[in-house]
């Protein structure tokens, strides 16, 4: 783990390195080697909060004549778990996370969920190290690809979007079931199944919306232009 080449990716000198080192120490590393080492948990929860005030703050600024559905929808694909693991997996954060031998094994620094936790963390290590303003150049810049592309457009309800569609085939409303949520009650992530007459697709998401939405996504690409494809 190479923090100052990480500094560097980010952009960012920790007055504190042990901020960013308890960042990027997942909780696997902590109960394999047995120490009173903290893990970044506590750091996601606050980074999704840093988070979500800063694409909040963009997205007014930047469209202050939208409507609040629209932001949100908008602010949901922000701060959605494959947003955060693509933002991660951009700048290499996988390789600098400290996990324990059967997260390794299980090809943990790869996990999304682990990605997108990790980036929060990091995000929370900034804010409490050099406050609001660098905590926001800081996603600003991680974040400008998405930040140029997100749209109302681009965000769409898929939900709506799939019960649309099935209604168009005659079909009834999709159901949606909760599969199984894992990881500390502040920080859930959420596995749900999506099922409707011929098809059935799977979603992950940081909430229960959030992972439907994503089956709701999955569900839709599963089928063809014309029929749908079980």
């Amino acid at each position: 783990m190479k923090l100052p080449e990480l500094e560097h990716i980010l952009g960012y000198r920790f007055a504190d390195i042990a901020r960013l080192e308890r960042a990027l120490t997942h909780r696997s590393w902590v109960h394999e080697n047995r120490i009173r080492a903290k893990d970044n948990e506590a750091f996601e929860f606050v980074g999704d909060s840093v988070l979500g005030l800063v694409v909040a703050e963009y997205l007014f600024a930047k469209n202050p004549d939208l409507e609040e559905g629209e932001l949100t929808l908008m602010k949901h694909r922000l701060v959605s778990m494959p947003t955060l693991s693509r933002v991660a997996s951009r700048i290499g954060l996988g390789e600098h996370l400290k996990v324990g031998k059967g997260e390794e094994r299980s090809g943990g620094r790869q996990k999304p969920a682990v990605l997108a936790d990790t980036l929060e963390a990091v995000i929370a290590a900034v804010f409490l190290d050099g406050g609001y303003v660098a905590a926001r150049v800081l996603i600003g810049n991680l974040f400008v690809e998405e930040f140029k592309s997100v749209s109302p457009s681009t965000s769409m309800d898929h939900k709506t979007m799939l019960q649309e569609r099935l209604q168009s085939e005659k079909l009834t409303a999709p159901k949606y079931g909760l599969l199984r949520s894992e990881g500390p009650p502040h920080d859930r992530t959420f596995h749900v199944e999506a099922l409707w007459q011929g098809g059935r697709s799977e979603g992950v998401g940081r909430s229960l919306k959030l992972a439907e939405m994503d089956a709701a996504k999955n569900a839709l690409d599963a089928m063809g232009p014309t029929g749908i494809r079980g």
